[in-house]
């Protein structure tokens, strides 16, 4: 890795909030390298002046601005030591109260001891001239801030922490940072977003934590009840969780036990019948079990309707929105009005959509107070569009709190209305539906909807699949397929898909749906690219980036999401410049993005899609059009952004595309399920491509062995737990 030393000469521009900067350094050898004698550098160097001696190691890249410069993944401050330096340095602004005379003249009184004098004799800057005792007292408390600052810089440093990191560590803990790295380096993973285990450890590790203490091997094994919850399981088996964690710690699994006790004394986790919990799956399962039995207990606020009501009713709807509905929508409707919570399920083209805007049209000539529901943005959105009323996502239904994580509507403030819908229930996990059952008043109505067929959440939990399984709660299962959809080549293969039967791959121009045979992944993407950025746009006038989505079975591989979106990049936008790296991943303007984590105090949600119009290197600034709403990103937040010009399956559901173009090849094949394909066919509208192999098509179809999760709602819900009714109470 290169690395330079020299004087900083001046700060081009910085960012306070962040600390990103661009400065120029002279360094001894500069006349060799660069015209000007000065080193553009770029990063994250917050804290440093001119005047100071510096060193950075780097990258070496090209900016159309300032030429050759290195980008700094590590640098180190050093006090300068001659008196111009000295009056440079303390001149720049770090100190407040010392400006460039009045740097000049406390370094022509104490020269080359001028720091020295600061730190152990401050009270003597008041024989300089101009300087009062009252400005002598703000010169030593600049100081001093500074010079806490710029220790747990380079204390972070010395311990192989980026300087982006250390930005983020001191933003969060401030003048702390030293003493909570000290006392528990682990809590960095759980308060600061991109800090993982392995970075907590190899700091512990760095500061010497023995490898067999007890907070270590209980943070290890949280972190591995943690990656399992990522696989979507709320529990683990004891040994089995054991033998997990020893690998990821790297110790014998007989030290575990007492680790995994006093987790347990704790309660942060829980142990049953040899399942271990972690404590907010536990706490979830238990919740929401008793949660839906006391609401099925609860009496209706809703009149009762006989027969001929009903048969008025659904004739005036009928005239109203033009479609006839089916024996199933109609036993829905009055399933979901008869009993507290029920679910209504089904695949595409079956009516569900109707269902839900009928049964709104009845709320509304009662008078009935509702409202509607989805786990993501764009699921509202939908929502939204299908039934002419307000749709909002859970979270903004439950009104959530960002700087606590909490929600505002719970079992003390339960939602105003009478009938709650959620869509897209398949996608809601444990702990979000738990929390949306608490907000849901003992007299309330809730209707969850979804398709079952469908992958499960991202999170832990396979909700809709153990409210299915328990038996406990009413179903309606929409089976018929309606005339349009009946039409529809796309809906026809994805019901033929779910039921394990191979499509007719016989090519018809006049469809919806095509199979394009290709040899290898490696052709596989580059029919794909074509179709998305050259075939389809010139044949059917589709955009290449607003109405065609790329998605994949996996990110890795030719034809996995990471390498198509590079590729796609280049294609669709490769006239925009050099433009801004963020970790692995580099914007451009008018790049394709996708915001992958929530964040409320922006108003964007995981899953919401957009385009970049401002890239703006000064500011460190990025602006992404989500629709209507322009939203603002730091340099230093990018993380919380990738390119979306492909995405996965999983990132894609929820949502839904005018054209999909998707690769189908064996190397995805540990991901290759009917499920995945389903939910995979299902996301385009009006038109499907899939490309790859025949075998991958017919594998993924016969593969119906949906990977198991570890869950206990279901059997919960059958019947009361008797280490869950003693943990928790009557009144949790």
């Amino acid at each position: 890795m290169p690395t330079i030393e020299g004087t900083l000469e001046r700060i081009v521009f910085r960012n306070a909030e962040n600390g990103y900067t661009v400065a120029r350094i002279k360094t001894d050898d500069a006349t060799r390298l660069f015209r000007d004698d000065l080193v553009t550098v770029v990063g994250t160097l917050p804290n440093v002046s001119a005047g100071e001696l510096i060193e950075c190691s780097g990258e070496w890249e090209h900016s159309p601005e300032h030429g050759r410069q290195l980008r700094v993944t590590h640098f180190v401050p050093h006090t300068p030591i001659s008196a111009k330096g000295l009056a440079r340095y303390l001149g720049s602004g770090i100190i407040k109260g010392i400006g460039p005379k009045t740097a000049e003249r406390i370094v022509a009184a104490f020269g080359e001891q001028t720091l020295a004098v600061i730190e152990l004799e401050p009270e003597r800057l008041i024989e300089v001239k101009g300087i009062s005792a009252a400005k002598c007292d703000a010169i030593i408390q600049g100081w001093e801030a500074q010079r806490e600052v710029r220790k747990i810089m380079i204390f972070l440093q010395a311990h192989h922490v980026s300087p982006s990191l250390a930005q983020k560590i001191y933003s969060a803990y401030g003048q702390e940072a030293i003493s909570v790295i000290q006392q528990n380096p682990y809590q960095l993973e759980q308060d600061i977003y991109g800090v993982g285990f392995k970075t907590a450890d190899a700091i512990a590790q760095e500061l010497g934590l023995p490898p067999e203490s007890l907070p270590r091997l209980a943070t290890g094994i949280k972190h591995t009840l943690n990656e399992v919850a990522g696989e979507g399981h709320c529990f683990v088996p004891r040994e089995e969780l054991l033998a997990q964690a020893a690998t990821v710690l790297g110790v014998a699994p007989d030290l575990l036990p007492p680790a995994l006790d006093d987790l347990a004394q704790r309660k942060e986790v829980f142990i049953e019948e040899e399942r271990v919990f972690l404590a907010p799956f536990f706490y979830s399962e238990l919740g929401s079990a008793r949660r839906i039995r006391l609401l099925q207990k609860s009496p209706s606020p809703l009149p009762s309707l006989p027969p001929q009501r009903w048969d008025a009713l659904l004739t005036e709807t009928q005239a109203l929105f033009g479609a006839q509905l089916a024996t199933q929508q109609r036993y829905a409707l009055r399933m979901a009005w008869e009993n507290k919570v029920s679910i209504l399920t089904g695949g595409p083209g079956t009516g569900k959509t109707t269902t839900i805007r009928t049964l709104v049209h009845v709320l509304e000539q009662y008078n009935i107070p509702f409202m509607l529901a989805a786990p993501t943005g764009r699921a509202a959105r939908r929502m939204t569009e299908a039934t002419g009323r307000s749709a909002r996502t859970i979270h903004r239904l439950l009104e959530f709190i960002p700087n606590t994580a909490t929600f505002a509507r719970n079992e003390e403030r339960p939602l105003d209305a009478q009938f709650v819908i959620v869509d897209e229930v398949s996608m809601i996990d444990l702990i979000l539906m738990y929390n949306l059952l608490k907000a849901i008043g003992p007299q309330t109505h809730l209707l969850l909807v979804g398709d079952a067929d469908q992958l499960p959440s991202v999170g832990a939990g396979n909700v809709l699949h153990d409210l299915l399984a328990s038996e406990v709660v009413p179903v309606t299962h929409l089976t018929e397929l309606f005339r349009q959809a009946a039409a529809s080549r796309i809906i026809v293969t994805a019901h033929g898909v779910r039921d394990g039967i191979i499509p007719d791959l016989t090519p018809d121009a006049a469809s919806d749906f095509f199979f394009m045979p290709a040899q290898t992944p490696e052709q596989a993407a580059q029919i794909a690219l074509d179709l998305a950025t050259r075939r389809l746009p010139a044949r059917y006038g589709y955009d290449p980036t607003r109405d065609i989505q790329v998605l994949a079975p996996m990110y890795k591989g030719p034809a996995g999401v990471t390498a198509l979106n590079d590729a796609l990049q280049r294609r669709i936008n490769r006239d925009q410049g050099e433009g801004v790296t963020a970790g692995t991943r580099l914007f451009r303007l008018g790049d394709k993005v996708m915001q992958l984590k929530n964040d409320y105090d922006k108003n964007v949600f995981n899953g919401d899609v957009g385009l970049v119009t401002v890239l703006d290197p000064h500011d460190a600034l990025v602006v992404v059009q989500f629709g209507d709403q322009a939203v603002a990103y730091a340099f230093h937040e990018l993380d919380a952004l990738a390119l979306a010009y492909a995405v996965s399956i999983h990132r894609a559901q929820g949502s839904e595309y005018p054209v999909v173009v998707m690769p189908l090849v064996m190397q995805h094949a540990i991901l290759l399920q009917r499920n995945l394909l389903y939910t995979a066919i299902t996301r385009a509208k009006r038109l499907c491509v899939l490309v790859g192999e025949p075998r991958a098509l017919r594998y993924a179809i016969q593969n119906d062995e949906v990977a198991a999760r570890n869950t206990a709602l279901a059997e919960r819900l059958q019947g009361p737990r008797l280490h869950g009714a003693q943990v928790l109470g009557e009144g949790a």
